[in-house]
């Protein structure tokens, strides 16, 4: 492994510039130019370019430097922290993106009100925004571990950078700029990626050397990892699918429900290969380099290449990372526009859309206040998806369990799921069981004890009182 001398790194700086420059102007002339343009592209964004949406939102930066960490660790096994996102969009488009695109609403928050009621929706809100806040954590981290490793620069001033730069893109944009933006990011993104693979394969001679030389579970199915944690994984993917913001507000600017269900299918078919990818590109790294930090495992591919194609390489992972940071800001700043500013304040369109923006901006930059507490990006991907596993669970008795009603019950287990899944999670997972577990499970426990134990007292002193 080689560094890059200074007139390398102009030449690399030089790509990755233009390229934002170019984006950037193509996002500022797709701007959006009103709220409903911002939050849901007015409803006309075609089910491929949605498609290729919902991809990026689970193979962004954050899955993309995490997949190959965790490979780099435990071997190919890794890839299942992206493959359960392909198995999980056509589930999500068989199960519930009918019944939620149906309910004309671009928040889970506000679809799942319509049977639980306000204060459920202001809860769902505040636990989807402290959820999405830790994945651009995660997306700032596995950024700026990219751009730190070719400009020779610290983590936090390559963080401050991938804030500066996709807060441009969302903030400006809205969902429609965004949408058609990431079109070109995602085919810079995905040739980046297999070029990278080529690269590592080639300069390890193959597979052949590897699986003759390094240990047996780099080539299993569970590697290190292990069955329960995989499958803890695909549980909190998929579940996590079916109640993310930006999935959510992604399928509503699709025109019917039909296009919407399409666009699930194209997700599902751009997931599958590129997963398989990013986890080779881990264990290469491991073989390769088994002395660096095992964050760099992707772009350490990067020092092997002439300048001009690493200029290119290092722009298709800015590109990973401006979509990442920029779909998830969008989603956080919708759910604070819709749920609490546009009811409490009560503003015309002008005043929220000039608001909005300026939410924007600040939700742009407020992750970078975590960047340094969390060094393990895969595992912080998925505490955030077990965060909104639990929402899913509290969905899915909404839509499909309609004896279990009760607003009281749906709050208690909204407040209790997030409780317990934090605590378990910051305590390490305790006595080995995953905190996607008990977010699978504790929202469900916790309605079905109102249900048998809470609701019938509440019920019996009505009628004393009465």
């Amino acid at each position: 492994m080689h560094y890059f001398g200074t007139m390398d790194t102009i030449i690399i700086v030089s790509i990755v510039v233009l390229y934002i420059l170019a984006t950037s102007w193509m996002t500022y002339f797709l701007r959006s130019k009103n709220n409903s343009d911002f939050m849901e592209g007015s409803r006309t964004v075609p089910a491929i370019v949605v498609g290729i949406l919902l991809m990026t939102e689970y193979i962004g930066a954050k899955s993309t430097i995490g997949t190959a960490q965790s490979a780099f660790d435990n071997g190919i096994a890794a890839s299942w922290s992206v493959i359960g996102a392909a198995i999980g969009f056509p589930l999500f488009g068989l199960l519930l993106v009918k019944k939620i695109y149906n309910t004309g609403e671009i928040t889970i928050s506000a679809a799942i009100a319509q049977k639980y009621g306000n204060s459920t929706k202001n809860l769902i809100s505040i636990i989807m925004i402290y959820a999405l806040i830790l994945v651009n954590v995660g997306n700032y981290i596995s950024g700026a571990a990219a751009i730190s490793t070719v400009l020779q620069i610290s983590l936090p001033v390559a963080a401050f950078i991938t804030a500066v730069v996709s807060t441009f893109y969302f903030a400006f944009g809205g969902l429609k700029g965004v949408a058609y933006v990431t079109i070109i990011h995602s085919g810079v993104k995905y040739f980046g990626v297999l070029f990278i693979l080529g690269t590592a394969l080639y300069l390890t001679g193959g597979f052949g050397p590897m699986i003759e030389q390094m240990p047996p579970h780099y080539w299993t199915w569970d590697g290190t990892i292990g069955a329960s944690t995989i499958f803890a994984w695909l549980i909190g993917t998929i579940g996590s699918i079916f109640c993310t913001q930006f999935v959510i507000q992604a399928i509503s600017s699709t025109k019917d429900a039909k296009s919407a269900k399409r666009a699930c299918w194209y997700a599902f078919f751009f997931c599958l290969p590129i997963a398989i990818a990013i986890a080779v590109i881990g264990v290469c790294a491991k073989f390769l380099h088994p002395e660096i930090k095992s964050l760099y495992a992707l772009p350490v591919f990067i020092q092997d290449m002439n300048p001009f194609m690493a200029g290119i390489i290092t722009t298709s992972l800015v590109a990973s990372i401006f979509i990442s940071v920029s779909t998830v800001a969008l989603a956080i700043a919708s759910l604070i526009v819709k749920d609490f500013y546009v009811p409490y304040f009560k503003p015309t369109q002008d005043k929220e859309f000039k608001a909005t923006k300026i939410i924007s901006v600040i939700v742009g930059f407020a992750p970078l206040l975590l960047v340094l507490a969390f060094p393990e990006v895969l595992k912080l991907s998925f505490f955030t998806r077990a965060i909104r596993l639990s929402i899913t669970i509290v969905a899915m008795i909404a839509f499909y369990l309609p004896f279990l009603n009760s607003t009281r019950a749906a709050n208690m287990a909204l407040i209790g799921a997030a409780v317990i899944t934090s605590t378990w999670f910051y305590c390490g997972d305790p006595l080995g069981i995953n905190n996607m577990y008990v977010a699978l499970l504790s929202p469900a426990i916790i309605m079905l004890l109102d249900k048998i134990l809470i609701s019938p007292f509440v019920k019996s002193n009505q009628k004393t009182d009465a």
